[in-house]
């Protein structure tokens, strides 16, 4: 059940839930909104309708209006502001040795969660390495492991990075696998999803922005995703099943500081597009 619902002395009749349902499902005739119930199956649950209501007079889902966070001119960051942090992300590979504030990680990516998905399939699945101490117990398992895997010939061609590892830190004390970050966010999405890949991406892209807006470092780990493609059972381990994609990110406090932005508009390719009208 949806539980659509709109409040008869709020709603003014003004149609924008109908207009904007992206499955036209909201119907108005006389009265007020409604939805019927052979079509409540093809509700994308995106809640456009509450949100664009203009009066707070609709509900959905249990979700009410007076639950939503406001959204105006006066509640958003300037474009200075933005381009700024855009400009300014960096690849973090130097952490502290220091946890992230749970509340602050459990924020992040509540707030991360929000990010668009295709067809607001959602069903995301955060995994996530919120204490530093569980960290170095997963790098030591994880070199062990890999040394193995190395010595039983058991790592695939396309993943020759992961040879340089276990020699890097045993002789040098360089964690070229994890960086030495405290932390680790893994995004998986179901493959049944429509765009699995792109909404894990997205999801991992909005997380970045607001993890370096905190200022936390980040950084995307391919080697991590070749570690752990190349050793089953850690993978396991960590609740990455079959039937999902994933792809990780490191974060934690940088211990490095980038006091400008780098300079990258030469390089930008803007292909302006036009269609020839046929006769």
């Amino acid at each position: 059940m949806l539980e659509f619902k709109i409040d008869a002395e709020r709603c003014v009749l003004c149609d924008a839930c109908v207009e904007d349902c992206p499955v036209r499902i909201i119907e108005r005739t006389d009265g007020l909104p409604f939805i019927r119930p052979e079509r409540e199956a093809h509700c994308l649950r995106c809640q456009h309708c509450l949100a664009v209501c203009p009066e707070a007079a609709l509900s959905i889902l249990g979700r009410v209006p007076e639950a939503s966070l406001e959204r105006g001119p006066n509640h958003l960051p300037r474009m200075e502001q933005l381009e700024r942090l855009v400009r300014g992300r960096r690849s973090v590979r130097r952490y502290r040795d220091e946890n992230v504030d749970p509340a602050l990680i459990d924020s992040l990516i509540a707030t991360a969660a929000h990010a668009p998905s295709g067809v607001n399939a959602q069903g995301l699945v955060f995994h996530v390495m919120d204490d530093r101490q569980q960290m170095e117990q997963f790098r030591r398992r994880a070199l062990a492991d890999l040394a193995d895997a190395l010595a039983a010939d058991r790592v695939p061609l396309q993943f020759a990075y992961l040879h340089a590892a276990v020699p890097a830190y045993e002789k040098h004390g360089v964690d070229i696998l994890m960086r030495g970050a405290p932390h680790f966010l893994i995004v998986a999405a179901p493959e049944a999803n429509p765009c699995p890949h792109e909404d894990i991406i997205i999801a991992l892209t909005t997380f970045e922005l607001l993890a370096q807006n905190a200022g936390l470092g980040t950084v995307w780990c391919g080697m991590l995703k070749m570690l752990l493609e190349t050793l089953p059972d850690l993978k396991a381990e960590l609740g990455l099943t079959e039937g999902y994609v994933y792809y990780p990110m490191l974060f934690g406090h940088p211990a490095v500081h980038y006091p400008r932005t780098v300079q990258r508009d030469e390089s930008v390719v803007i292909q302006r597009c036009a269609i020839t009208q046929h006769d």
